[in-house]
C-alpha cells in the first residue's frame, strides 16, 4: 500500500513540475494515471546506493526542503541521496517565497535540532537500521539551509502545545529543542506560533498541513485530512488549505505570547 501512494505521490510532483514550466499560471489540477515505468523511489539513483526510505520522511519532508548546492558543510540533495520523488519536489520548495506549516505530533522539520531529530528517527516502528536513520538526519539538517536563503522566504509555523511538552529523546534534547525554537523565533522571516490545548474551536483537527507559494501566484499543499493526503495545486484545493492555515494561526498564540509560552515551557522542564 505504501508503494502504491509513494508512485502516485511522485506522479503528482512530476504533473505540478511540468505544468509549472508549460505554464505558470495553467491550471493545474491535472493528474497522471499510477503506474508509470519508473516512478519508484529508487529510481534513478546509482547502483548499490540505498537512499533515504520515504516511510522516514513526514509530511514536512515531503514538501518542504531544499538544500543549497555548493554550500561548504552543508550535504547537497545528492550527498544525502533522496528519493527521486523528494528531489523533485525540492524543485518546489526552492521556488516558494512564503511556506506555511502546521504539525500536531512533533516540532516541524525545519524547525528541529539534529538530536531531536535523531530521536524521532530512531524511534520508528519497525526499526531503521542506523546508517539509514544517520541518512536521514543529514537530510533533515541540509533542508535548514532555507533559513539561509536571500531573499528570505516567509515561514509561518504553528505547533500543538502537547508537541512542546512531550518529552520525546528525553527532557535534555527537549529543552534544547525549546531553546532552539527560540532563537529561530527572533528570524524577521519566520513566525513560530503555538496552539494551546485549551482551545474549544481547531481547524487543525484533521491534521498537518503545509502550503508553499509561489512569486507568480500559484501554490501547492498537503494535508493528511484532505485530498487523500495527495499534494494539490488545483487553485480551489489550495485555497481550502490555505483557508484552514489561516483559521488555525488565527486561533493560535500570537508570535509573542507563543514566544512567552515556549519560555514558560523551558521553564518548566
Amino acid at each position: 500500500m505504501r508503494h502504491g501512494v509513494g508512485r502516485q505521490l511522485g506522479h503528482d510532483v512530476r504533473c505540478v513540475l511540468r505544468l509549472r514550466r508549460e505554464s505558470p499560471r495553467a491550471e493545474m489540477g491535472r493528474r497522471e494515471q499510477p503506474g508509470e515505468p519508473g516512478s519508484s523511489a529508487g529510481g534513478g539513483e546509482k547502483h548499490g546506493e540505498r537512499p533515504v526510505d520515504g516511510r522516514v520522511l513526514g509530511v514536512g519532508d515531503f514538501l518542504v526542503h531544499v538544500t543549497q548546492r555548493g554550500r561548504p558543510g552543508v550535504p547537497s540533495v545528492a550527498e544525502v541521496r533522496y528519493p527521486k520523488k523528494i528531489r523533485e519536489l525540492a524543485k518546489l520548495e526552492a521556488a516558494a517565497v512564503e511556506v506555511l506549516a502546521y504539525g500536531n505530533s512533533s516540532v516541524h522539520g525545519l524547525l528541529q535540532t539534529a538530536e531531536y531529530a535523531r530521536s524521532l528517527f530512531s524511534m520508528r516502528q519497525p526499526a531503521y537500521p542506523q546508517e539509514e536513520i544517520e541518512r536521514g538526519v543529514a537530510a533533515r539538517m541540509a533542508r535548514q539551509t532555507i533559513f539561509e536563503r536571500s531573499p528570505a522566504p516567509t515561514l509561518g509555523f504553528v505547533l500543538e502545545e502537547v508537541v512542546l511538552r512531550r518529552p520525546l529523546g528525553g527532557r535534555m534534547v527537549l529543552r534544547r529543542q525549546l531553546e532552539h525554537l527560540l532563537v529561530m523565533n527572533k528570524l524577521r522571516n519566520v513566525t513560530v506560533q503555538v496552539m494551546p490545548m485549551d482551545r474549544e474551536e481547531h481547524a487543525g483537527i484533521d491534521g498537518e498541513i503545509q502550503v508553499l507559494k509561489f512569486r507568480d501566484g500559484t501554490a501547492v499543499g498537503r494535508s493528511e485530512g484532505a485530498f487523500a493526503g495527495r499534494p494539490v495545486s488545483d487553485p480551489k484545493q489550495v485555497r481550502i488549505l490555505d483557508l484552514r492555515c489561516g483559521m488555525i494561526r488565527a486561533q493560535a498564540l500570537t508570535p509573542p505570547e507563543s514566544t512567552a509560552f515556549i519560555e514558560r515551557v523551558l521553564g518548566e522542564t
